[in-house]
């Protein structure tokens, strides 16, 4: 069973962040330019909320409100639900999936060290369920 910490070891610890003070469109460019679905919300380096896709239909466009004058800071998912990374990405999935969220900043001690994103969870099972078959065909065949 992999953990984050393992996940992110291959994925990387790269973090894609914006200001709070930022405007909504800066942040739906800086998403789409790196072909994302969130952002994290970094003020002065601490994690203050998320942005993602799903803010911004949900409290900018079915709002009415203009994605050039609304502040991300005003539309930003501010109840963050983190991890460990000694969490499993079983547990991950678990929890994405209960609390209907698709993004998961991960804490070490207090520090942002990375987020965990639905697909990477799906990877890295499948990647998980793919050598455990591989591990019982060999084994079944060897005996």
């Amino acid at each position: 069973m992999s953990t984050v910490k393992q996940l992110l070891d291959f994925k990387g610890h790269e973090i894609i962040a914006i200001d709070p003070d930022a405007t909504v469109y800066a942040a739906v460019e800086r998403m789409a330019e790196r072909q994302i679905g969130a952002l994290l919300v970094l003020e002065q380096g601490r994690l203050a909320g998320l942005f993602s896709e799903r803010d911004y239909a949900r409290k900018v466009v079915l709002k009415g409100k203009s994605s050039r004058e609304t502040l991300v800071r005003d539309v930003m998912t501010r109840e963050l639900i983190c991890v460990a990374p000694d969490t499993s990405v079983d547990a991950c999935m678990a929890l994405m999936t209960a609390r209907r969220v698709r993004h998961l900043p991960v804490l070490e001690q207090g520090k942002l060290i990375g987020i965990v994103t639905i697909g990477d969870a799906v990877r890295q099972l499948m990647a998980d369920k793919d050598f455990t078959i591989t591990q019982l065909e060999q084994y079944i065949f060897q005996g």
